[in-house]
């Protein structure tokens, strides 16, 4: 062996012996009580910290609780499974529609510099807006990092709401939310209910603020494909950044439905 060889070979071994003595940080086990949600927050902390997670997200992060309702709430979605009809009638689609057409009107100088913006007109903004929270009224009072640490923890979704949590601790760390932040069930928050991810990929403000939960709104679906003047129900080159929306088939039907009766106006709002 060559000198050479012997010096590679020493360090190769140098290094293998520094890893194997290195502490290592065991990936968080998901789970499905309660019973180890303590537990996978030290974990998880943990490995936020190496990731670069700032100290006012991580203490945020320990102060979290299990969310019981929000594992309810998550196994319980009943409404997607419905008819078109059946969910219009549930969801209350003709207040929506009604609403949605006074506040067209009264709000036109909003929804027109939108559309100038983004190319998103008003109707499919009005009713996502009129669905996730009833134009504002009805935001939930969940703490936001509960349920999606929550969510993180439990063995359904990680992957997904794992993402979300070190989205969501990113924007505490911005000062953007808190740990105190209130949100719905999974952790939307805001007049039209963005995940963390989405607030960090296209919020615009403060999204209690309707004005840039909406210009939010049209970001979103501009990022994901709107095109200015074309048409958005199902087969039309725009359904697809509404389908980018929620997953839910029957939603993302209500959505361009609800839509097109605020944008043209007259009718019955169930009519189709």
């Amino acid at each position: 062996m060559t000198k050479g060889r012997t010096v590679v070979t020493a360090m190769i071994g140098a290094t293998a012996l520094l890893l194997s003595l290195a502490p290592t940080v065991e990936a968080a086990q998901c789970g499905n009580s309660p019973a180890g949600f303590e537990a996978w927050k030290r974990e998880f902390s943990a490995e936020a910290q190496g990731k670069g997670v700032g100290p006012t997200a991580l203490s945020a992060l320990m102060q979290t609780n299990y969310a019981s309702a929000t594992i309810a709430a998550d196994r319980g979605q009943r409404s997607f499974r419905l008819t078109l009809d059946q969910f219009l009638a549930k969801r209350g689609a003709t207040t929506i529609v009604a609403k949605g057409r006074q506040l067209k009107q009264s709000q036109a100088a909003l929804f027109a510099s939108i559309q100038q913006r983004y190319g998103v007109p008003p109707g499919p903004l009005i009713a996502i807006w009129g669905m996730e929270t009833g134009f504002g009224s009805q935001r939930g009072n969940q703490n936001m990092l509960s349920s999606i640490a929550t969510l993180a923890y439990d063995c359904r979704r990680p992957e997904f709401f794992t993402d979300q949590l070190y989205a969501a601790l990113k924007l505490i760390d911005r000062g953007t939310l808190s740990g105190s932040t209130r949100g719905s069930m999974h952790g939307e928050v805001g007049q039209t209910q963005f995940m963390p991810k989405n607030i960090l990929a296209y919020g615009t403000g403060n999204l209690e603020v309707a004005a840039n939960a909406l210009n939010s709104t049209a970001n979103f679906l501009k990022g994901h494909g709107w095109k200015a003047g074309a048409g958005y129900q199902p087969g039309e080159p725009n359904f697809a950044a509404i389908e980018a929306w929620n997953a839910a088939g029957v939603y993302q039907k209500a959505i361009a439905l609800m839509g097109r009766q605020i944008d043209e106006g007259g009718g019955a709002a169930a009519s189709r």
